[in-house]
């Protein structure tokens, strides 16, 4: 088989989005990713990568994709998530896992956020199989980026892949990235004591202790806000959100329980432990009593905020290849866990972000062609 006999852009793309490859915090809404990574890995080996397929652990049904065209120290990464989020079946106009053109517009579950960047990362890579590299081309597939980034994750632990520059193909409209804010999602569980409501002597509410550490969240939230800036991100501050709260049973017992859970999306150069650590110390100063006591727990692995300096090399090329000057998202990707294995990283994809996460997502095709050049230019760049 050669790379003449490969399916076309357009029906490797209809064949992602054919496989289902969900990533939910649900149990019953999760699903694999391994038919995804079969796709890539066939197309890939077709056009002379080494395969390496890298099961996620407790999680036989998972796996990255590291193909590897060429050898060397350097080289370049092209990365991707194969998953994607859950869909409204009925709010769709098409079948999500069915790839429709219409509009001059590609429709389908994956098509911006991300699966439609594998197919132009491999139309970019066809104009160089038959060109001696001097650095390697690696195209990177990862499991569970929507959710626990547990293949980021998976990654970093091995220490691999190895390379000097990496491109992650999420939906910046072809414009380079190099900022965006980190994440960080917590539940704070108060427990308290029951008791008949018509005299608090006979329990500890534990409602009324998250009255007052809601009010010293938010007090801390403001001094934050008040000690961090960056003029570089539309929102220039970190951000905390009360998302939702749950407690008690009844109006006529006193509340033994309640949890708050909540996000907070610190800028660059705010170190999360750090975070931790403050809001630890301030929730235990006003969480006290002898029957109240308090749990401060992570809902997600953190994943830490990102920077790519201005000045960097990749940055550079890239807003040059592009005509665009870098800029920031607020949405959290996988580029600090590429960062930690030592690579310049930016973020840089065809799709839109508004497009992520909705019914009909699409991808315009006016943006296909664009991006192929940009990777074009990218590859040569740094790989001959």
């Amino acid at each position: 088989m050669n790379a003449r006999t490969l399916p076309s852009l357009q029906q490797q793309l209809q064949q992602l989005v054919a496989s289902p490859s969900v990533s939910a915090t649900n149990p019953k809404l999760d699903m694999g990713n391994r038919g995804v990574i079969d796709l890539l890995a066939a197309w890939l080996e077709t056009l002379g990568f080494n395969i390496e397929i890298m099961p996620i652990e407790g999680q036989p049904h998972k796996a990255n994709l590291i193909a590897t065209l060429g050898k060397g120290d350097g080289g370049l990464v092209l990365a991707g998530h194969t998953d994607t989020v859950p869909y409204d079946d009925n709010r769709w106009q098409s079948d999500p896992f069915k790839l429709s053109e219409r509009d001059n517009r590609f429709y389908g579950l994956g098509s911006t956020d991300m699966k439609g960047f594998f197919p132009i990362a491999i139309e970019a890579a066809k104009s160089f199989v038959d060109k001696p590299l001097q650095q390697p081309l690696i195209i990177l597939a990862t499991a569970d980026e929507e959710t626990s980034m547990s293949g980021a994750r998976a990654l970093v632990k091995a220490g691999r892949p190895k390379a000097r520059y990496a491109i992650i193909g999420e939906p910046t409209g072809l414009k380079p990235i190099r900022m965006h804010k980190g994440m960080m999602m917590h539940a704070l569980r108060i427990t308290g004591q029951a008791g008949h409501s018509s005299n608090p002597a006979y329990g500890a509410s534990a409602l009324e202790a998250m009255h007052g550490a809601m009010g010293e969240i938010l007090k801390l939230r403001s001094e934050w806000q008040e000690r961090y800036r960056n003029p570089g991100f539309a929102v220039q501050v970190p951000t905390l959100n009360l998302g939702c709260i749950h407690g008690g049973d009844n109006p006529n017992r006193i509340c033994g329980h309640t949890e708050l859970q909540f996000d907070l999306r610190p800028l660059p150069g705010m170190p999360m432990e750090e975070l931790r650590g403050e809001l630890h110390q301030r929730l235990q100063n006003c969480i006290h009593g002898e029957r109240i006591s308090f749990e401060l727990a992570p809902l997600i692995g953190d994943v830490e905020a990102y920077e790519e300096p201005a000045q960097s090399e990749l940055v550079k090329v890239a807003e040059k290849l592009t005509g665009h000057s870098a800029e920031s998202v607020a949405f959290a990707t996988e580029a600090p866990f590429l960062q930690k294995l030592g690579m310049q990283t930016i973020v840089l994809g065809p799709g839109d972000i508004d497009q992520a996460h909705q019914p009909d997502e699409y991808l315009g095709l006016e943006r296909i062609d664009p991006m192929v050049e940009i990777l074009r230019g990218v590859i040569g760049r740094f790989c001959l």
